[in-house]
């Protein structure tokens, strides 16, 4: 689950992490009465989609007075922000967040994420910070110093204090550096994050070290520990189709071809992308019904996957392993004439009481094309997608 950059810093403040006096608003008046309360004599106002590169696409701009920030948010709140992370469509800005700008004299890169060749949090330091990290890692991979949690004792400050010292900063900057690397691990763990970057990391011409900004999302699956970081999430700024499967109990995540792909098992899911890219196709979600794959699931499946106007064919592929075949077979049948499919279906089935299953869908009377193998459904739902037979 993402959050916004106020809602994260709100979180990283409680942890003692020096965050900029700022508040978030949702119109141009309330956000000059922000700038009026902070009165400082220049303001930073962030527009608050779940997006990167804000800065490059005017998500991010400059006033110098209260009356200067609600001319400036009245153009921005509303406005379709465009990133190289939110598609050609972009995103609807709603909220902004007003903050005091910060004289800089340098910036960095802090983050942190779990590595799961090590299964422990690591921490990471660059010397580059404003800029795209992956971008930094493909150029010059050895800016980008690490520092790995220790089981069963944590993330001690000594290995704080060296990743500070490599980036190159003094040794006044490096002790307020330790602090907040150490409070951001202590978010991190408590709250039970996926990742937590900061970029950039400022130090202030005061010599103060600031999280100038802040990303964070986290386990969904440890949320039921976190009932108040539920409580954040933004349903605006998700896909519908995504928030509509979560609702079912399903894992969808909305990709950019045209063979849709209903699958049992997350696993049994990349290897059918996986399949349908060999095969020359590419596929138009990650869709999985989960190892169960009730007839409930499998409707629900077909409403989400068949409005989905990219979508030209469907690959069904599913395992009965703890769902027999021919049950599944029936879930399939029904929903397809519940939901007058349109687009051609291919069907893999295997486990537990296939032949009855396939059996099932050749007497449907639909037009169902079913598969003896997985390679062989991709070849052909790929040639289906194509308008081939």
């Amino acid at each position: 689950m993402k959050i916004h950059e106020y809602q994260a810093k709100t979180i990283l403040k409680r942890f003692g992490v020096v965050v900029p006096r700022g508040e978030p608003c949702s119109s141009s008046r309330e956000a000059a009465e922000i700038a009026s309360r902070l009165g400082a004599s220049s303001f930073i106002l962030k527009a608050q989609v779940h997006a990167g590169g804000r800065g490059k696409g005017g998500g991010i701009r400059t006033a110098g007075s209260p009356t200067e920030v609600e001319r400036v948010a009245g153009e921005m709140i509303g406005m379709r922000l465009v990133t190289p992370q939110t598609g050609p469509d972009g995103k609807r800005v709603r909220r902004l967040l007003v903050e005091e700008a910060q004289e800089i004299t340098r910036e960095l890169y802090l983050g942190i994420v779990i590595d799961r060749s090590e299964g422990s949090p690591v921490v990471m330091v660059c010397p580059e910070g404003g800029v795209e990290i992956e971008e930094v890692a493909r150029r010059s991979p050895g800016k980008i110093l690490k520092a790995s949690s220790v089981p069963g004792v944590g993330f001690p400050p000594f290995l704080a204090r060296k990743l500070a010292y490599g980036v190159g900063l003094g040794p006044k900057e490096v002790e307020k550096t330790v602090i907040l690397i150490l409070a951001l691990v202590r978010a991190f763990e408590e709250s039970d994050a996926a990742l937590i970057e900061v970029n950039p990391l400022v130090v202030t011409r005061e010599g103060d070290v600031v999280a100038l900004d802040a990303k964070a999302s986290f386990d969904d699956n440890a949320l039921y520990r976190h009932p108040e970081l539920r409580e954040l999430r933004d349903l605006d700024e998700e896909e519908p189709l995504e928030v509509e499967a979560s609702r079912s109990g399903l894992s969808y995540i909305k990709l950019q071809g045209d063979v849709g792909c209903m699958v049992n098992g997350a696993g049994l899911a990349m290897a059918t992308m996986d399949l349908i890219q060999l095969a020359g196709g590419a596929p138009a979600n990650f869709l999985d019904v989960g190892g169960g794959a009730s007839a409930d699931q499998v409707r629900s499946a077909f409403r989400i996957l068949l409005p989905d106007s990219s979508v030209r064919a469907l690959l069904i592929n599913i395992f009965g392993g703890i769902m027999r075949c021919d049950v599944v077979a029936e879930g399939v049948v029904a929903a397809a004439k519940q939901m007058e499919v349109r687009v051609p279906v291919v069907v893999r089935l295997e486990g537990t009481n296939v032949e009855e299953g396939r059996r099932i869908l050749r007497d449907s009377g639909l037009n169902f094309t079913v598969a003896s193998g997985m390679l062989d459904a991709a070849r052909k739902v790929v040639s289906l997608s194509r308008g081939g037979p």
